[in-house]
């Protein structure tokens, strides 16, 4: 026998960025993710790679399956951009201190093919805020 990770429905996933992609506010920067700005935060500085920063954050698949909360646990995580996926550390760059953003994350930004244990499908688009 052998495992084959689970996969999520790859035209749902495209059309679900295609749908956010037309709402009012988004921005699609080349590298396909999507963001939308929800507080405009008073920092001036963006983050370097290796910068220490603390972020609070929910993540849910399309669907509003919640994977993960800092929220939930109750204290903010401390990373740094290049210790997070792609999509993360590309918004992450651009952000400033106090910024909220909502991130739709198309799956090659994300987990891609091979997901993320039991909760994140391979080929899952993601949504942070």
């Amino acid at each position: 026998w052998y495992f084959t990770p689970a996969m999520a429905d790859a035209a749902a996933q495209k059309k679900f960025l295609e749908e956010k992609e037309k709402q009012e506010g988004v921005v699609k920067l080349p590298s396909g993710l999507l963001y939308k700005v929800l507080e405009q935060g008073q920092g001036t500085d963006h983050p370097r790679a290796n910068a220490p920063c603390r972020c609070h954050y929910k993540g849910t698949l399309i669907g509003g399956e919640e994977f993960d909360s800092s929220y939930k646990r109750g204290e903010a995580s401390v990373f740094t951009p290049t210790q997070v996926i792609k999509g993360w550390t590309e918004a992450m760059q651009l952000m400033v201190e106090g910024d909220k953003w909502q991130l739709f994350v198309p799956p090659e930004l994300g987990y891609g093919d091979r997901g993320s244990g039991s909760s994140i499908p391979g080929g899952s688009a993601l949504v942070f805020e």
